[in-house]
């Protein structure tokens, strides 16, 4: 149904004046995904936008999506949403995104191509792991303080926050103790194993990718920072959803090192830690399997 109430008097001059859009008189509906911001599609002037709105405090995860947009798409492997603009009108803030036709990747030959744009984007690589700014995962903060060791920064700035979160909002037992000896011997998967810092989407899951009406594959939504390019792979792999051809494809373009399996859990536990903390009690057994698998594996 129609939503043309949510263009009130405050927020259309402020697009109008950050974007030149002029959004007075548009068609606007609701649509769905996502469960941080309220979306929307508007019409006006013969043109499609994708329009995003929260409250006026929730500018800062506008603009890191804005960075984010723009690392993805200065590496021109993927199709990303060009951003027009965002800012606050009002009580609102708002990001306003080029609209996309989409559709969830399905055939084997799209899987093969996401595949093939996807190693395009891991092979862009720099020199420390993190990201010149914090960004955001969902609705948490994720911190992205720049370091030379890999292990290192995924634990001070991926596992020790989350875990800090989850215990404040009183999950103990497991997610205490056994929890800090897992973060005291992370180090050990890494003695035979020197990953890249590959540039990544860093939310990659089947809800974040599409491809367009012409098949090209298109990624938006994005948490990025330069880690370990597995940490993509196994984001994919935690809710399902994507082909097998874009593994199979992944995979025989650059092969992935052994111990994969092991690493992939502990990558997973970041996101199902933050999960735990955005949305509850739900993904508690989850994590606590997650963390007894991993203390037993690497038990000295």
């Amino acid at each position: 149904m129609p939503h043309a109430s949510v263009l009130d008097s405050e927020l259309v001059p402020a697009i109008r004046a950050i974007t030149g859009a002029d959004l007075s008189g548009a068609a606007v509906q609701a649509t769905g995904g996502g469960s941080i911001h309220r979306s929307f599609t508007v019409e006006a002037g013969g043109r499609r936008h994708f329009l995003k709105l929260n409250a006026a405090s929730a500018l800062p995860m506008f603009e890191a999506e804005t960075d984010g947009l723009a690392a993805l798409a200065a590496c021109n492997a993927f199709r990303v949403p060009a951003v027009l603009g965002c800012g606050v009108g009002g009580d609102q803030a708002f990001l306003l995104l080029e609209h996309i036709a989409l559709r969830p990747l399905s055939a084997a030959a799209e899987g093969e191509r996401f595949a093939e744009a996807l190693v395009a984007l891991h092979r862009d690589c720099g020199e420390h792991f993190g990201w010149p700014r914090d960004n955001f995962i969902g609705a948490s903060p994720q911190l992205n303080a720049q370091q030379d060791g890999w292990a290192r920064f995924f634990v001070q700035n991926r596992l020790q926050p989350q875990l800090q979160m989850a215990r404040a909002k009183g999950h103990g037992g497991v997610l205490g103790r056994d929890a800090d000896r897992v973060l005291e011997r992370v180090s050990a998967m890494f003695l035979d194993y020197r990953p890249r810092a590959s540039l990544l989407h860093g939310d990659l899951w089947s809800g974040n990718a599409a491809v367009d009406a012409d098949g090209r594959p298109v990624l938006f939504d994005p948490a990025v920072y330069r880690g370990d390019r597995e940490a993509d792979l196994a984001m994919s792999e935690l809710f399902g959803g994507f082909p097998s051809a874009f593994y199979a494809a992944y995979r025989l373009a650059w092969p992935l090192a052994e111990g994969y399996e092991q690493r992939k859990t502990l990558y997973n536990l970041y996101h199902v830690l933050n999960h735990l903390n955005l949305f509850g009690r739900t993904y508690l057994g989850q994590a606590e399997r997650m963390i007894r698998a991993l203390d037993y594996e690497l038990r000295p």
